[in-house]
């Protein structure tokens, strides 16, 4: 099974930047391995419908962006399958061009979307300021969203191993904008 993990923010407005902050944090913590499975992990920006070409090719996908929700707190996580979004969950009020849930809708009605799973954060701060900064509870959150996704492998089969056990989300943050969009296959 083809795999992507694709993290999707703006890394210019604060907390909106998670998904790409995240997906890098992965990339330099662990390496993945399998028989089965290749695991790609992409910066998919703000790109949205650009990346429907990209999105089609994999099997499984997870998703990490900012969501609302309703009776939500910045630092909250959810994990749910795209098809089955609990009706509480909103995409609106990200700071991206176009949606993420828009782009995954227009593949839906093509027919070709791949299993989606959605790591969908609240976030505190969106576009008071442009810094690369997290808030604190985005800092906290992330050790739900990283413990979620990699059960989420180990249940696949997917052998992870710890390549990097110092680094933070906070270092990644501070570097974000010398990376560039990858699409980097580690198995």
């Amino acid at each position: 099974m083809n795999i992507l993990i694709l993290g999707i923010g703006n890394i210019l407005f604060q907390d909106e930047g998670i998904g790409a902050h995240f997906i890098h944090y992965i990339d330099e913590k662990y390496e993945f391995s399998s028989d089965k499975h290749s695991v790609n992990i992409v910066d998919g920006g703000t790109l949205a419908q650009r990346l429907i070409p990209l999105i089609i090719k994999f099997d499984k996908v997870y998703v990490v962006d900012c969501i609302d929700a309703l009776d939500s707190k910045a630092g909250d996580v959810y994990f749910f399958d795209y098809l089955k979004a609990p009706s509480e969950i909103d995409w609106q009020g990200s700071a991206h061009e176009i949606e993420m849930l828009q782009t995954l809708n227009m593949i839906k009605m093509n027919g070709d979307l791949p299993e989606t799973h959605v790591i969908g954060v609240i976030p505190k701060r969106i576009a008071d300021d442009t810094t690369f900064d997290l808030s604190e509870e985005i800092v906290k959150a992330t050790a739900t969203m990283e413990h979620t996704l990699i059960k989420s492998l180990e249940e696949m089969g997917v052998e992870i191993s710890i390549r990097n056990k110092d680094i933070t989300i906070e270092d990644i943050s501070k570097i974000s904008f010398k990376r560039e969009i990858i699409n980097d296959s580690r198995i």
